[in-house]
C-alpha cells in the first residue's frame, strides 16, 4: 500500500513479521492486564468497527488484511481512522491470525479506548430498564446480556464487584457489535447499594427463595432495575435484601436452575413486553 493513499504519511504501515512491536502491543490485549494500563481493547469484523467509529467510540488502531486491499468499505473505515488521527496496520493472516487467536480471522480489527459510565451519572427515568450483574465470571454469559439489553431497548449494564471484563475479545464476541451501543457502569457492593438507595423505580431480582411468579408483576410507568446473581452463588443477602420484589421464573422439567442469560433474558423480554412490539412493515 502507498502511505500517501489516505494523504497521512507514517499514519499507515505495512507488517509482515510477528516480532514487531505493534503487533506484540496489540497481541498483549488478549491479557487483562494489558488491556488496563492501555485502556484498550480489541473488536473485529469490519461492520463493528463502523459501528464503533459511527457510534462515536476512538479508535486507536485499525488493522485489516492485505486481501481487503481494493475493497472501498475498508479503505473509507482506513481513511477515517486516519482523519481521527489513529494507525492503520495493513497485515499478513499470519498477523492477523496470532491477533486474533483464530485460524480464520475476520478481515478488519479495530483497538479502542474503553469506556465506562461513572456510576453517579445513572439517572433513571420514565420506564428505563437498568440490569446489574453481581460477579458475572462467564464472558459469554455477559456478552449475551449485553446483547438483550441492546435487543430490548433497556439503557445500560452495571457490573457489581469483580466481574469478568466486558472488553475480553471472548466478551466483546459475544456482544455482536452490542458493546458499543449499550453502556457499562462497573462499582463495589458498597457502592451499588448506596446508589441503589436513590433508584427511583422498582428494584426486582431473581432468587430461589422468591415465591413471586415474574410474570405476576406490573413492570410499567417507571424505572426498572433488574437485580441477577452469580452464576453458582445467585445473589448474597446483601443484595437480595435491596430488592422491592424477588422473583423466579416457573420451571417444570429436572434442571433446577437456568443459565445467568437465559434468565436474564427472559426477565427483560417480560419487563419490556408493553414496549416491545412487532413491525408490521418488516420481513420475517
Amino acid at each position: 500500500m502507498s502511505e500517501h493513499r489516505f494523504g497521512a504519511p507514517g499514519q499507515v504501515k505495512e507488517i509482515t513479521s510477528l516480532a514487531n512491536p505493534l503487533v506484540k502491543d496489540i497481541k498483549a490485549l488478549s491479557l487483562k492486564k494489558f488491556r488496563d494500563s492501555q485502556n484498550a481493547f480489541l473488536a473485529e469484523g469490519l461492520k463493528l468497527v463502523i459501528d464503533a467509529l459511527d457510534l462515536g467510540w476512538s479508535i486507536k488502531t485499525l488493522v485489516f488484511a492485505k486481501t481487503a486491499i481494493g475493497n472501498a468499505a475498508v479503505e473509507k473505515v482506513a481513511a477515517r481512522t486516519v482523519a481521527l488521527g489513529g494507525l492503520v496496520l495493513e497485515v499478513s493472516e499470519k498477523v492477523l491470525t496470532a491477533i486474533t487467536r483464530r485460524d480464520n480471522p475476520q478481515a478488519v480489527v479495530g483497538v479502542f479506548t474503553q469506556r465506562y459510565v461513572p456510576l453517579k451519572d445513572i439517572r433513571p427515568e420514565k420506564n428505563d430498564v437498568w440490569v446489574a450483574l453481581d460477579r458475572v465470571r462467564d464472558p459469554g454469559n455477559l456478552g449475551t446480556v449485553i446483547r438483550t439489553v441492546d435487543a430490548v431497548g433497556a439503557k445500560g449494564i452495571i457490573l457489581v464487584g469483580e466481574t469478568t471484563d466486558p472488553f475480553s475479545l471472548e466478551t466483546v464476541r459475544a456482544t455482536m457489535g452490542s458493546i458499543f451501543a449499550v453502556p457499562v457502569a462497573r462499582a463495589t457492593p458498597e457502592a451499588f447499594l448506596a446508589w441503589r438507595r436513590n433508584f427511583p423505580g422498582i428494584v426486582a431480582g431473581t432468587h430461589l427463595k422468591g415465591a413471586v411468579d415474574y410474570r405476576s408483576v406490573d413492570f410499567s410507568d417507571r424505572p426498572v432495575l433488574l437485580l441477577m446473581g452469580n452464576e453458582q452463588q445467585g445473589l448474597p443477602d446483601n443484595l437480595a435484601e435491596s430488592c422491592d420484589r424477588l422473583l423466579r421464573i416457573p420451571q417444570a422439567g429436572r434442571a433446577d436452575s437456568l443459565n445467568l442469560a437465559v434468565a436474564t433474558g427472559i426477565m427483560l423480554f417480560e419487563i419490556r413486553r408493553a414496549a416491545l412490539k412487532l413491525d408490521p412493515e418488516a420481513k420475517a
